[in-house]
């Protein structure tokens, strides 16, 4: 991999991790326009994830301390009170939520992961998927509007977010942006519904990363750089922090519509040229 290369996958891995576009399907697309082998990158695309959570942990830094704060103050109350007390402030339900939310995305992960990387070989499969993203998006513009704050939020909401975002490990469907769809069905209001995507991000997010390094391992750096990989997860990290500024002023302030033309034109485009064996 040269310089060039991993500066574009750094920068496509860092914007559509976060705008609701599919990272996975994008970065096989130029993975496949660039003639990188992702079998010989395994170690790169990990710290690629690595950047991309970085850039989370710098947006929502303060969210992040009060989280693990309640959650040591919450062992405590059980420990005092054996109660959880999830009701005892904003933070300590918001925690609850997420945890919940890990359930079925940890489960269909660890169940069906080889299943859907295997999709990946085809990359019809990616135009398909970015097809239903965007129709997901379109749809739940119209219909998801709600005032739901943490404290309206059900554990069934959560477990719902937490299954939306488990349908992102097959191509072409965004994580972000499943998760924004499952939010807002649940009628939760826009600031909260991109909060929650991307701090019940961080999970999968890292988990991905440290299975990815642990399969990269004796791969090692080969065929990467060191200039390539600083400079690819660099700018990865820039880039989220950018797409997230930009996801936060999107949902709150106008309209997800736009990703759905975006992925619909890439998702027809892909299919065609998949179906001629250009891709």
């Amino acid at each position: 991999m040269n310089t060039f290369q991993a500066i574009v996958l750094g920068l496509i891995q860092g914007l559509t991790e976060f705008l609701p576009v599919s990272s996975s399907g994008h970065l096989a697309i130029f993975e496949n326009i660039l003639n990188v082998d992702e079998n010989n990158v395994l170690f790169f695309a990990a710290m690629l994830h690595m950047g991309t959570l970085a850039s989370v942990f710098v947006m929502y830094w303060k969210d992040i301390v009060e989280l693990v704060k309640e959650f040591f103050a919450t062992l405590k109350d059980l420990g005092q009170t054996k109660s959880l007390q999830i009701n005892k402030n904003p933070t300590r339900r918001l925690g609850v939520m997420i945890i919940i939310s890990a359930i079925p995305t940890g489960l269909i992960g660890f169940l069906f992961s080889d299943l859907f990387e295997s999709l990946f070989t085809k990359m019809i499969f990616v135009g398909i998927g970015l097809l239903i993203t965007g129709t997901c998006l379109f749809i739940v513009e119209r219909i998801g509007k709600g005032k739901k704050t943490v404290y309206g939020m059900r554990f069934r909401d959560a477990f719902f977010i937490g299954l939306c975002q488990s349908v992102a490990i097959a191509p072409g469907i965004s994580r972000s942006g499943s998760t924004l769809v499952g939010g807002l069905l649940c009628k939760i209001n826009r600031p909260l519904a991109v909060k929650f995507a991307f701090l019940m991000s961080i999970p999968p997010i890292a988990a991905s990363g440290i299975l990815e390094l642990k399969n990269a391992m004796s791969q090692g750096m080969a065929g990467v750089s060191m200039i390539a990989l600083i400079l690819g997860v660099a700018i990865s990290f820039v880039s989220g922090v950018i797409a997230i500024k930009w996801m936060i002023n999107i949902v709150t302030k106008k309209s997800l519509v736009i990703f759905s033309f975006y992925t619909w034109a890439v998702g027809v485009l892909v299919i065609v040229l998949a179906t001629m064996g250009i891709l």
